[in-house]
């Protein structure tokens, strides 16, 4: 295992009776990264991180935080680990600092260590307000700044903005993004694939408690590396023109479009082509598709 992976599975499998949670999950993360962890409801991510905590025993497969076996050595593999798995139970009638305080206290650490995570998730100015006065949005802060008690090197963080309107999703892109840069290590699971797109540079996708596809987001949508042209005349002839051409790989046909395997910088050369062999082109462009149209696909969501 890599000084440079924080989290790697080998083969791990979890089963609650006749239902299979997770199928032979193999991954890496590496350190400083935000690495989204994405599947519909019932994919299996809560259970992965379940099984990386130490909380649920694999059936089968291993996994290992900070290059240690979670069950063999759980104190050594979680000992800079931070999670959110569901929103703590803070007590409505204390302030967020003095929740905080609590949860210190009982880890062992100082009260100090709730300001400085109240600090870093920006709630200072609010620190003394009961908990039950806090919008939504402030509890999710609240919520990820007790993960940040003991200064964790990895955070993992399930459904973080579930339940937020835009504005305190952005808040909470922009604080993950924030922790990202201090150097700290964020697993992330969530259905946003907008979100995800936007501060996660690697995914895996998962379905049915097995990935489907994972990798770097730019790689797994061929960005840049596609073109769409929508044709004028003749598709099937434009379609026959360009597959003879080295450099073009793939062509998807679709209708009166073609998407094709080829740089984006090289649009103008297919439309000279097609140009110069009297097929009109209607429209040409590189073709970014969404994270979440690649979402969708792989999982076959309709």
């Amino acid at each position: 295992m890599s000084t440079d992976t924080i989290i790697q599975t080998e083969h791990l499998t979890r089963r609650y009776d006749k239902r299979l949670a997770v199928d032979d999950l193999s991954l890496e993360v590496e350190r400083g990264e935000v690495f989204g962890f994405l599947g519909p409801n019932g994919a299996g991510k809560t259970t992965t991180i379940a099984m990386l905590l130490g909380l649920v025993r694999p059936d089968s497969g291993r996994a290992f935080v900070r290059s240690h076996d979670v069950q063999q050595e759980p104190e050594a593999a979680l000992a800079s680990v931070g999670a959110m798995i569901e929103a703590p139970a803070f007590y409505p009638y204390l302030s967020g600092r003095d929740n905080l305080r609590v949860l210190a206290r009982a880890a062992n650490l100082p009260d100090r260590t709730a300001d400085a995570a109240l600090a870093i998730v920006e709630l200072e100015q609010r620190a003394g307000d009961r908990f039950r006065t806090y919008s939504q949005g402030m509890k999710q802060r609240l919520a990820i700044a007790a993960t940040l008690l003991a200064d964790p090197e990895l955070i993992l963080l399930d459904e973080p903005t579930n339940g937020l309107d835009p504005a305190g999703t952005v808040e909470i892109r922009e604080l993950i993004s924030a922790l990202a840069r201090g150097g700290r290590t964020i697993f992330l699971c969530s259905h946003i694939l907008h979100e995800v797109e936007q501060v996660c540079r690697r995914v895996a996708i998962l379905k049915e408690g097995r990935i489907l596809a994972q990798g770097a987001v730019d790689d797994l949508l061929h960005r840049g590396q596609r073109v769409r042209v929508r044709v004028a005349g003749d598709p099937a002839r434009a379609y026959d023109i360009l597959r003879q051409v080295d450099w073009i790989g793939a062509i998807e046909r679709r209708d009166d479009v073609l998407l094709i395997d080829a740089p984006g910088e090289r649009a103008p050369d297919i439309n000279a082509l097609l140009a110069r062999n009297d097929v009109p082109v209607a429209e040409i462009r590189a073709d970014d598709p969404s994270l979440e149209a690649f979402f969708l696909e792989v999982t076959g969501q309709p």
